[in-house]
């Protein structure tokens, strides 16, 4: 037996090697391996933030106060821009061209009318177009507007119960610490199922699929082949991007054990570069492989847990997604990278990478045996 499996993974080895050469000799995927996990994962986490932050505000001061200017003065940045003072006929032509996201009302007589004891309101008017800052943002100036009113008028905001709020993982609720892991994740998805898919599809359109027929390789040995070479270089990248963008650049800190986590990175890519070789099976060529892996892509990056928790989504839909391979690895990931998990934890989702991981990869052979011998 040993004798057989040798000769075998002496093929493996170098079929493998093959495909690292094919890489080195295409210098835009080489380039697009580069930028994915180094510019991308900056900028991205760098510039896009869930947090309120410098976010547009005018007031509409109809009441010319000094607690009026007390509560547009406590509008302050980084959270809000300097607010603007505007008047009524303008709030609805500001509103419209999207130059304001909130919009603070004074009415008139508001000084007045709460030391008279009556209940005058605030009105806030919230572009909710800008969703990542219109709720948060609301909350922000209702807690702001409260505690000034209450801090003018000598008294306290306190409430009949004291909540304690302790983030843990996340202290300053940062949204570069989430966006920075879950960045490199998502690419690792998407590289590792373009590449894959890729290298099969440039054998078929090379004319070099006829030279791997005359060969003595079985269909196994060529996909596992693939696997491990584009796996290997997406492991390698995603490493080095955790580990010089996301903890040196971004100043993102790690949990857990890195090296847990490429571990679980490899029994991913198996699953993930499996499905891109299935997918290019019944794809006849690369405009039509792009076109199919690209929404393929967009659900298992949106709906694995990245972007939005899956306790948000419809129950159905959470077990569909037990059948992506994302969904289990970003749990794990998030279990090791944010909360210091040890493989006790994260061993259920590590078998199930595995499991679906075999699947595709039987799913795929299936497919590409039969593709060769139509060609042959």
């Amino acid at each position: 037996m040993l004798d057989g499996l040798l000769p075998r993974l002496a093929r493996i080895w170098r079929l493998g090697i093959k495909e690292l050469y094919s890489l080195k000799a295409d210098p835009v995927l080489a380039g697009l391996i580069l930028y994915t996990f180094t510019i991308a994962v900056y900028t991205v986490s760098a510039g896009a933030k869930f947090e309120v932050e410098n976010a547009a505000v005018a007031v509409v001061d109809e009441d010319q106060s000094a607690l009026s200017r007390r509560l547009r003065d406590a509008l302050l940045q980084p959270f809000f821009k300097q607010p603007v003072p505007i008047s009524a006929r303008e709030v609805d032509a500001a509103m419209d061209a999207g130059r304001y996201v909130f919009v603070l009302s004074i009415p008139p007589k508001f000084e007045h009318d709460l030391i008279a004891g009556r209940d005058p309101a605030l009105q806030l008017d919230i572009d909710a177009t800008a969703m990542s800052q219109a709720g948060n943002g609301a909350a922000y100036i209702q807690n702001i507007m409260t505690q000034e009113v209450a801090a003018a008028m000598g008294g306290s905001a306190a409430t009949p119960v004291n909540v304690v709020i302790r983030p843990k993982f996340n202290p300053n609720l940062a949204s570069a610490w989430f966006t920075a892991v879950m960045q490199v994740i998502n690419n690792v998805t998407m590289l590792a199922v373009i590449l894959s898919g890729a290298a099969l599809i440039r054998e078929r359109e090379h004319g070099t699929i006829e030279h791997l027929l005359v060969m003595p390789v079985t269909p196994n040995e060529i996909m596992l082949a693939k696997i491990w070479a584009n796996g290997l270089v997406i492991v390698v990248a995603a490493t080095l991007s955790l580990v010089v963008v996301v903890q040196w650049l971004l100043n993102v800190p790690v949990q857990g054990s890195v090296v847990l986590f490429v571990g679980s990175m490899l029994v991913y890519q198996f699953s993930v570069t499996a499905l891109g070789i299935l997918v290019a099976t019944v794809s006849t060529s690369m405009a039509q492989f792009g076109l199919i892996v690209m929404p393929i892509l967009i659900v298992m990056n949106l709906l694995s847990g990245s972007t939005t928790p899956m306790e948000s989504m419809p129950v159905w839909l959470q077990n569909v997604m037990q059948l992506s391979p994302s969904t289990h690895f970003v749990a794990l990931a998030q279990a090791v990278l944010y909360r210091g998990a040890g493989l006790a934890v994260i061993w259920p989702d590590l078998l199930a990478l595995a499991a679906i991981g075999a699947a595709f990869f039987g799913l795929a052979a299936l497919r590409f045996r039969k593709a060769l011998q139509a060609a042959g």
